[in-house]
């Protein structure tokens, strides 16, 4: 009873060693099959007529006019092989093209209220504001600034007589009243300027579908990146250039060109190469002398659209010069702040033998 147990494992253990074997050879059988197969398998009957044999007779070439008229299936096939062939080069081309379509860097220019110790000039502002009146505000709003901005510091700067006189000029909704209705009336200092269409179904159906962008941000909200390596400067803080807005505005202005014979544009667009897909809503804005300056100033497209836009960029940061003067106190106050602790730290550890 007691051999039964050691008898039993080894019997199993013989057994399955002694099926290993045929599997082992089944094994090998699957892999060299398939290449022996392979090498007994017989050349084809194209492969023989492709290497004729040295017993073979050599055949003459054939005549000139059998070479010369191609057989008709030949015909038939040359215009697809060239259709294949054009194709891809007409995709290609059209690739390219619409590559070159790409809105252009706008151009760089020089602005008063750049840099650390930028400041905005008033004259410009003021300017601007007028450009703004007499053209720009028949289509776009300003609806987050009020008419007593204009008399702040830092900014156009009128005086309070000439606040109220131009929001006087303006009408604005108001109520309800007693009667629960609404009304209009002359607007006051403290209102903001009113939009020139009552909501955006209203502005496209004026114009044709378009809808002009409000003007309160548009100068900090527009942008674009200046490549390498000047990219570089624009990650650190204190260098970074903060006049892409500007610049893009005055470039999309002054930059109106005749539509190229190889663009279609749609009705009621026009071509710029400085808006995103060189297409625009807006006809040309601007032109010499539309608007009259008092100051003696040119009155020309270029100067026109650099005084918008220095408008444009006071209504999107007011603070400016404030902000510069307080980041400058700052920084002195820190240089003044570190050479008390390095003179206390010497004064108080002289004595200290190291």
């Amino acid at each position: 009873m007691s051999e039964a147990p050691a008898r039993f494992p080894m019997r199993f253990y013989s057994v399955k060693r002694r099926a290993l074997v045929p599997m082992a050879v089944a094994a090998t059988m699957v892999l060299v099959g398939p290449a022996w197969a392979q090498e007994q398998t017989p050349q084809s009957t194209t492969d023989q007529a492709a290497e004729p044999s040295a017993s073979d007779p050599v055949k003459p070439p054939p005549a000139t006019d059998q070479v010369a008229e191609p057989p008709a299936k030949d015909q038939v096939k040359a215009p697809a092989a060239a259709d294949q062939v054009a194709a891809p080069l007409a995709k290609e081309k059209e690739a390219r093209h619409e590559s070159a379509r790409h809105e252009e860097k706008p151009k760089r220019f020089d602005w008063s209220f750049a840099g650390a110790f930028g400041r905005y000039d008033k004259a410009q502002l003021r300017r601007g504001f007028k450009v703004y009146k007499e053209v720009c505000s028949s289509c776009h709003s300003i609806k987050m600034l009020a008419f007593r901005n204009l008399s702040q510091p830092g900014g156009p700067e009128f005086s309070e007589k000439e606040i109220e006189a131009l929001a006087a000029s303006y009408k604005v909704k108001d109520g309800p009243n007693e009667s629960g209705e609404y009304y209009d009336r002359p607007a006051r200092p403290s209102d903001l300027f009113p939009p020139p269409f009552a909501n955006e179904q209203a502005a496209r159906a004026a114009l044709a579908g378009n809808y002009p962008p409000d003007m309160s941000v548009l100068a900090k909200a527009r942008g674009y990146s200046r490549g390498f390596p000047l990219f570089l400067f624009d990650a650190l803080p204190g260098f970074s250039y903060q006049e892409h807005g500007v610049d893009y505005i005055v470039s999309l202005m002054e930059g109106y060109e005749d539509t190229p014979p190889d663009v279609n544009l749609p009705a009621g667009q026009f071509y710029d190469p400085y808006m995103p897909g060189r297409r625009i809503g807006m006809p040309p804005p601007l032109s010499d002398g539309v608007v009259t300056y008092d100051d003696g100033a040119p009155q020309t497209i270029d100067q026109y659209a650099k005084d918008v836009a220095a408008f444009m960029m006071w209504v999107a940061e007011p603070h400016l010069e404030s902000r510069k003067r307080v980041g400058l106190g700052v920084l002195a106050f820190l240089l003044v702040f570190v050479g008390l602790l390095y003179y206390v730290k010497r004064k108080i550890w002289s004595d200290v033998p190291h």
